[in-house]
């Protein structure tokens, strides 16, 4: 069971590629508005990164360099630390970032080229790994796990040679960045202690999720989980929660219930073969539990959602 790879498909994260900044001489542009996670990969050249909340405030970039902001806060681009260059007017920054266009800087040949990613996700779904990630991931060109390197390349081969179902190769590449600078930046940065990825600390948490991610329905206690670890119920009710700041059973019912809304949304199966796949015994029992958690019955969700998505 990989709990990443898991929870990221059940939230349905998905990278689309955005602007492909070209950039020479004294430019800035600004990123703004964004509601979905921001991504930056430097392909060629340099170029500075301006974040008011973070520190430092400004961040340089260079040639194969990866930056995530999983909040997509507004943020400046440009050949220098601070104001003063010349900028991008917004209404088409903003159009490029949305339509995928290449955005031309600055008076000079072009000489830095930065690919920006979005990812979306299903912010139904409670259980989430972008939200437990800092305000900004930096990863530079040399720093990355095996192989982050030549995906940083290929999309760059991609991007400055376009070929047949290229926008189909480029958004499977991004979903793949994406997996690979959480494998090269996790291992390093372990104080996670309170969030999901607390998991990563604690063998036997990240044990005891991956018992309640492959066998959501059976009927779990935290003495039950406990016994299937060869542990006592005090030690998982000690580490657990300290671990991701909840109780087994906290978790465990939040998971159900997301797996019951994904299900809910992009499935025709019946609300009790739902509940059934989730752990509960009986229809009433589940919508009680489900409206609890989402403010709304099964049925009335299903609904709203598929109207949302026409």
């Amino acid at each position: 069971m990989d709990l990443v790879a898991d929870v990221l498909e059940v939230s349905g994260v998905r990278g689309t590629v955005g602007a492909r900044i070209e950039a020479g001489g004294s430019w800035s542009i600004p990123v703004a508005g964004c509601t979905t996670a921001i991504l930056h990969v430097v392909t060629a050249g340099s170029a500075w990164l301006g974040l008011e909340d973070a520190s430092p405030r400004w961040l340089e970039l260079t040639v194969g360099d990866v930056v995530l902001m999983p909040g997509g806060p507004p943020h400046m681009l440009g050949s220098a630390s601070g104001a003063g260059a010349p900028a991008a007017d917004p209404a088409t920054a903003a159009r490029a970032l949305e339509s995928g266009e290449v955005i031309r800087l600055g008076s000079q040949p072009a000489r830095t080229r930065i690919l920006t990613i979005s990812y979306g996700c299903d912010h139904i779904v409670r259980t989430q790994v972008l939200g437990a990630l800092p305000e900004l991931v930096h990863i530079r060109g040399d720093q990355g796990e095996a192989g982050f390197d030549d995906t940083v390349r290929m999309i760059g081969r991609e991007l400055g040679h376009p070929l047949l179902a290229g926008r189909a190769v480029l958004n499977s590449l991004v979903d793949v960045l994406l997996v690979q600078l959480m494998r090269a930046w996790l291992p390093t940065r372990p104080g996670h202690r309170g969030t999901w990825l607390g998991m990563l600390a604690d063998p036997l948490v990240r044990s005891a999720m991956e018992r309640l991610h492959a066998e959501p329905a059976q009927p779990w206690t935290t003495t039950t989980l406990a016994s299937a670890l060869g542990v006592s119920r005090a030690t998982l009710s000690r580490r657990f929660p300290a671990a991701i700041g909840q109780s087994p059973a906290t978790y465990l019912t939040q998971w159900r219930m997301d797996l019951a809304a994904v299900r809910l949304h992009r499935t025709q199966d019946p609300v009790e073969s739902i509940a059934s796949a989730v752990g509960y015994q009986s229809a009433p029992a589940f919508n009680r539990a489900f409206a609890r958690s989402h403010g709304v019955t099964p049925g009335r969700y299903r609904a709203e959602r598929r109207g949302d998505s026409r």
